[in-house]
């Protein structure tokens, strides 16, 4: 049983604002502050003795005796540093390292912003083990319901408060009750296009957790070991910044940005709204909070620390 907050507890509500849609639904609760009792000298040595039971500790290099050092995530750059290329785009310019304040707004303003919408699916009944008995409750198609025309209204934009907002696909997990709430979404999104469903997506234990959650249950090394690789795949090929038109890369090398930005004006095709990408994403709460993490360039170990609610909207916004 979860204990009650403590008066050290911690609960914040993350508002995430989109650019041009206006306020999203709420994102994140951040978890009650992780008192004593969670990582405790008893907590931490039962632990470890669980992890000294699984062969993975004979066979192999520990972190701290808690699990496998190859399991706990090694960022490119040294935390708290920023890794400007965390998707490889950088390397459509010729040489990152020439790359100065004016050229990179020259890039912000010409360039795609694309806005990525996750979506946790809807309430549904656990009882059953089978995934195709995971259907929606009653409450569940209500909560899609109402995120449906959450995200309708946003495409549709609000006169006076926030423009509309061209969302260009709808994709989803291909488990049953992302699937249902997809459906469901997707009656008030008929001009969106929607992508085949993707297990990449599926839920799963996307990496290790810090500080020590001893109410898990579960083997967390076998199903990282089953999952992580499957979830990291599915944050880099969803997760990226849009590729940088040619002529703006070509233009960017140049030193003359007044004249490269009058030639840009000129060429470019871009209207207003396409300069912005908008796409939905529904799938699972152990996802959507390792992609907020590894967005953010967080660590991953991190991503319990956080709950996400039934159909909220977490807004990534990644600018060009």
């Amino acid at each position: 049983m979860t204990k009650a907050p403590t008066q050290k507890s911690l609960q914040a509500a993350v508002t995430v604002l989109g650019l041009l849609g206006g306020p999203a639904a709420i994102a994140f609760l951040v978890n009650k502050a992780f008192g004593p009792d969670e990582n405790s000298d008893k907590v931490i040595e039962v632990a470890k003795e669980e992890y000294k039971k699984s062969g993975a500790a004979i066979t192999e290099p520990s972190y701290r005796g808690l699990f496998p050092k190859r399991q706990l995530w090694t960022p490119k750059l040294e935390y708290p540093l920023w890794d400007n290329d965390w998707d490889g785009k950088r390397k459509t310019i010729a040489n990152i390292r020439q790359i100065n304040t004016e050229k990179l707004k020259f890039i912000n303003k010409h360039g795609v912003t694309r806005h990525i919408i996750l979506v946790r699916h809807g309430q549904y009944d656990q009882t059953p083990e089978d995934d195709s008995e995971h259907i929606l409750t009653e409450l569940g198609r209500k909560q899609a319901e109402l995120t449906g025309q959450r995200l309708a209204q946003m495409c549709n934009g609000s006169e006076g408060v926030f423009a509309s907002s061209k969302i260009r696909v709808l994709r989803v997990s291909d488990m049953t009750r992302a699937k249902e709430t997809a459906d469901i979404i997707a009656k008030y999104l008929p001009e969106v296009k929607r992508d085949d469903p993707d297990p990449l997506l599926n839920e799963g234990f996307p990496a290790q957790v810090l500080p020590l959650r001893h109410e898990m249950g579960v083997n967390m090394v076998q199903e990282v070991d089953d999952c992580h690789g499957r979830i990291e795949e599915a944050f880099q090929k969803y997760m990226y910044r849009a590729n940088l038109a040619e002529d703006i890369a070509r233009l960017v090398r140049n030193d003359n940005l007044h004249d490269a930005e009058e030639e840009s004006i000129k060429k470019s095709k871009l209207k207003p709204n396409d300069q912005h990408e908008f796409e939905v994403i529904v799938c699972h709460g152990n996802l959507i909070r390792y992609f907020f993490c590894r967005a953010l360039q967080l660590p991953p170990e991190a991503w319990l620390r956080m709950s996400t609610f039934n159909c909220s909207l977490t807004y990534l916004m990644i600018k060009p």
